[in-house]
């Protein structure tokens, strides 16, 4: 039976990472902490057997509260920022991995952790380059298969698959389904452009990036423009800005 300590200051990241811990049955309690400060506590109260920890927080960073947790608490991070693998290594951290990460990233760091739990042997630290190799690999563009997305205070989970065009504005993403629902997403259209297929998605606008099986026809305007229109009716615009992408639209 497993004690897991869940630190972010974002709330929705917790969430998600408790959705993803209930599915696994040694997991029986849960903790979550907002900052440093709380973490610290909570470690010392519970005495967790994971930590699963973000760098950046209020009063203390997730490097540093690693020397109040107990001495065979399994570490894992899960953060946005790829600087700090090397720091997270020399904290005797199992894996680092960086958001936004798919279901089956977790629950292979997490698979790693449960293992060491149980491991009752002096642990090898050889594997450090290989988990270092990992985390490049995750830095590269990643095509996913599914989006976590945070909608209206809640998580959801959404096969690419079922996506017709993206719409933003900011640091947020109106995505467009299927079944006609839209969710709103609060990730640019630049993080999200990075982790999806350029076969099947391609940007056309600074605000739109659409399925290109979607597309039915492509109609010019005076403005050097093209007027997208979608199986369903709906119109995008292509820019001028990226007619280069007209060519991926036609293949």
């Amino acid at each position: 039976m497993l004690k897991v300590l869940i630190a972010d200051d974002e709330s929705l990241a917790r969430e998600t990472v408790k959705l993803l811990l209930s599915s696994i049955p040694e997991v029986t309690e849960i903790y979550e902490a907002e900052n440093g400060s709380q973490t610290r506590i909570l470690a010392n109260q519970h005495q967790p057997d994971i930590a699963i920890l973000d760098i950046e927080m209020p009063n203390m960073s997730g490097i540093e509260v690693c020397k109040y947790l107990p001495e065979n608490c399994v570490i894992i991070f899960a953060t946005a920022y790829n600087e700090y693998a090397v720091e997270a290594f020399e904290n005797n951290a199992i894996d680092y991995i960086l958001k936004p990460f798919d279901d089956e990233r977790f629950y292979g760091a997490f698979a790693r952790a449960k293992k060491r739990c149980l491991d009752t042997k002096t642990h090898n630290y050889s594997k450090l380059t290989e988990m270092v190799q990992q985390i490049m690999a995750d830095t590269q563009t990643q095509h996913r298969q599914r989006l976590v997305i945070r909608d209206s205070g809640r998580i959801r989970l959404t096969d690419v698959d079922q996506i017709k065009y993206i719409t933003g504005a900011g640091n947020y993403a109106e995505i467009h389904l299927s079944d006609g629902k839209q969710v709103l997403h609060r990730q640019t259209l630049y993080t999200l452009e990075d982790q999806l297929d350029p076969k099947v998605f391609v940007r056309i606008h600074r605000s739109s990036i659409v399925r290109c099986s979607y597309i039915a026809e492509l109609r010019p305007n005076d403005k050097g423009d093209y007027c997208v229109i979608l199986q369903s009716g709906e119109n995008l615009t292509l820019s001028r800005r990226y007619r280069h992408k007209l060519d991926e639209l036609t293949i």
